[in-house]
């Protein structure tokens, strides 16, 4: 256990080993989505164990309507920034649209992220990515996988669509988790999927998987902080609003937090059937 006492403050640094050892006790874990060094030195406070630094910073910081404009360079300034803040969460950066299309490309791309202080970089997308993946893996870098809604594909799905509602997509979705869990992934984001779906791909691997919006049987839950603070203006289906139910900015956090490590977060209100 890598927290203690009332402010659930991390104490020791959380790597991957750390979210592994999590998911082998069927101990839930938490991630947040942010961007700035004060918020993810909250975090740190807070007992997060790991930090997201999204593509979705296109469309809660930027102003875009997706995250395709998101640049390499905004991404890494951004994760600076959270590097600067919190020295203790697992810090997970994405590459953004089109930085890794091919395996050289990702290669050099997930340099420069990792540099800037990522310890995992986030690829979205399926068995395409194999060969990327083994690449990167045979070469150090942690990897997180992201299925089901890849918000970078959204002009192919026409739209933020839920994913696997059918069983040709849930077997791909199935295969395809596998397959990039066997060519070295260490981790495995799943969006916006029916609860069955996700419950069956976390049973079966032995990475941990991070759900949003994937129902409460996932390893870990991911939330963007403007969500959990109710600072989106037409918040997804999927999150909650804590700051609500707290008397402060931390106190919703930890709020957020408490009820993930308890499993009361997310709540069936909050799933895609």
């Amino acid at each position: 256990m890598v927290y203690q006492g009332n402010s659930d403050k991390l104490e020791k640094k959380v790597s991957i080993k750390t979210l592994q050892a999590l998911k082998t006790q069927t101990e839930k874990f938490v991630t947040v989505a942010l961007y700035d060094a004060p918020m993810a030195a909250m975090a740190e406070r807070c007992g997060v164990q790991a930090v997201l630094v999204g593509d979705s910073l296109g469309m809660t910081v930027l102003g875009h309507d997706s995250t395709i404009p998101v640049t390499m360079e905004q991404m890494i300034y951004h994760v600076e920034a959270v590097a600067r803040g919190n020295k203790k969460s697992l810090i997970i950066g994405d590459l953004p649209f089109m930085s890794y299309a091919t395996p050289e490309q990702a290669m050099t791309n997930a340099s420069r992220i990792m540099r800037a202080g990522a310890h995992v970089v986030k690829l979205e997308g399926g068995a395409w990515l194999e060969q990327t993946i083994i690449m990167l893996s045979e070469r150090g870098i942690p990897v997180c996988a992201h299925l089901g809604l890849t918000p970078q594909s959204v002009n192919k799905f026409g739209g933020f669509r839920v994913q696997g509602k059918n069983k040709a997509q849930a077997s791909q979705i199935l295969n395809d988790a596998k397959l990039l869990a066997n060519a070295g992934a260490d981790l495995l984001v799943l969006e916006c999927v029916p609860p069955t779906l996700a419950k069956q791909i976390t049973d079966k691997l032995s990475i941990p998987t991070i759900g949003i919006g994937a129902g409460a049987d996932t390893d870990a839950q991911v939330l963007v902080i403007n969500d959990i603070l109710g600072l989106t203006e037409k918040p997804p289906k999927f999150s909650k609003n804590f700051l609500v139910e707290a008397a402060d900015i931390p106190s919703a956090l930890q709020k957020f937090v408490r009820d993930v490590r308890e499993g009361t977060f997310p709540e069936e209100q909050h799933c895609f059937g």
